[in-house]
């Protein structure tokens, strides 16, 4: 049984970790999937490639209002789908091969690990190891949720819809979180029919309120939106997918040529036979840690989807860092800093926020006021001739503490960035609006206004 200083579960920001101080440790990794974790390979990078490629096929149509007549010739969808995997397909497969043959300290296993006792790892290769150390960033996979019959129809999670063959007449969508919000978006800029099967009367319904009213209308307006419906069946009738619905006027159906699952994301957890280990885990499933990402094993650490709540690269880099700096100096640990974490839907219009929203500051007893401002009261916004979007700002009326903020609109994940800033620098919300230039005329002028709309009490 071969012994290593340390493991680790997952090739995505967990291989991250490793660096030359890690040189002269004996260090495996195992990896049940595609090495380079679920953001290279079926997350964030594809599909912002996608979205970028559905803003470009999406533009001609909002010409008109600008006085532009522009139309969209076609989608080719292999070429676009063989440009975007012809880039990440073959950084995925240099990571794990650079990782396996030029990294003497290093090997690399591929199969599903499992502990078979504390600090005892079948890799699922056949080999059994031990080692020190551990780090759990095994990520998360697509739910499936309990639909008759699903498994018998063929359907498509965020794992595989990029990689069709063709693009559908139809794609049936069930699910209404950032996941369904994104591919919505894609698709039906390629020209496909959209429908969009959402259990709540929201779609979005995780972001501030108003926000997600505001999208909800829009996205009414583009898709076939079916709110508070709960699918019970799937069929496949004559080559098509029939999705069986309960909703408020009774029962129905939607056909389409392709269904699409997006309904969450579940963390690897249960795969890893963790009590086992001796790792304490949350009703949900994640991994719990300690703010120094220690797991209730001794030397056992974790990050990523498999233990936080966000789901997002982002964070799971700032763990890996903090993960990293605890390997190498474990008398001098430091702890991950949670407190603002921003999220983006690239969707269309698109989607940023960070902090509270009105309705967890209520629910908390929070103090707050709110200051907004709407894209088409600035003036890069009446360039746009945009008329839905708008930025708001929560704050401690008598501190001018920035809560929260929302985003709503064009760019919206870099409009907000001064006020993620802001937040994770404590500067209040008259500093910020007040003590610098803000480029006139540029988008960030929304941001500006909203702070200067607060009813400040100071």
């Amino acid at each position: 049984m071969r012994h290593f200083d340390l493991v680790i579960i997952g090739s995505g920001s967990g291989n991250s970790i490793l660096d030359e101080r890690f040189a002269d440790q004996r260090v495996a990794i195992v990896e049940k999937g595609v090495f380079g974790g679920t953001c290279l390979n079926v997350g964030c990078i594809p599909t912002k490639m996608f979205v970028h490629t559905a803003d470009v096929a999406a533009a001609p149509a909002s010409g008109a209002r600008l006085g532009v007549d522009a139309h969209l010739d076609g989608v080719r969808w292999t070429d676009v789908r063989d440009r975007i995997f012809g880039r990440i397909d073959p950084i995925s497969e240099g990571g794990r091969r650079w990782r396996a043959e030029e990294n003497a300290n290093v090997t690399v296993f591929a199969g599903t690990a499992r502990f078979v006792g504390p600090r005892t790892l079948d890799t699922g290769t056949g080999e059994t190891i031990t080692a020190d150390r551990f780090v759990l960033a095994a990520g998360s996979r697509p739910v499936v949720p309990d639909v008759a019959d699903l498994e018998s129809v063929g359907y498509h999670t965020s794992d595989t819809i990029m990689r069709l063959d063709a693009l559908p007449p139809r794609l049936t969508i069930l699910g209404s979180g950032f996941v369904a919000a994104e591919f919505a978006h894609v698709f039906s800029s390629f020209g496909v029919r959209v429908t969009l099967i959402a259990r709540s009367d929201l779609l979005l319904r995780r972001e501030d309120r108003e926000v997600a009213q505001r999208f909800t209308r829009l996205a009414s307006e583009k898709w076939d939106v079916r709110l508070s419906h709960k699918a019970v069946r799937a069929e496949r009738v004559d080559g098509v997918v029939r999705l069986h619905l309960e909703g408020p006027q009774g029962s129905v159906s939607v056909d389409g040529e392709e269904l699409l699952v997006a309904v969450g994301r579940t963390p690897n957890s249960d795969l890893l036979d963790l009590a086992a280990a001796g790792v304490e885990l949350h009703p949900d499933g994640r991994v719990v840690v300690d703010e120094h990402q220690r797991t209730s094993a001794a030397g056992v650490y974790a990050l990523g989807d498999i233990s936080n709540e966000h789901q997002l690269k982002h964070v799971a880099n700032h763990e890996a860092r903090v993960v990293q700096h605890n390997l190498l100096h474990p008398d001098e640990p430091i702890a991950a800093d949670h407190r603002h974490v921003p999220a983006a839907v690239f969707t269309s219009p698109q989607i940023a926020s960070v902090g509270l929203t009105e309705e967890q500051a209520a629910e908390r007893g929070v103090r707050y006021v709110v200051g907004s401002q709407a894209y088409a009261s600035i003036a890069y916004g009446w360039a746009m001739e945009d008329t839905t979007g708008f930025a708001k700002v929560l704050a401690d009326p008598g501190t001018g503490e920035i809560l929260g903020a929302h985003v709503i609109g064009p760019q919206a994940p870099t409009v907000i960035q001064p006020l993620i800033q802001a937040m994770s620098f404590g500067q209040d919300a008259r500093s910020v609006a007040r003590g610098q230039y803000w480029i006139h005329p540029g988008m960030p002028e929304v941001v500006e206004n909203a702070l200067l709309n607060l009813p400040l009490e100071y």
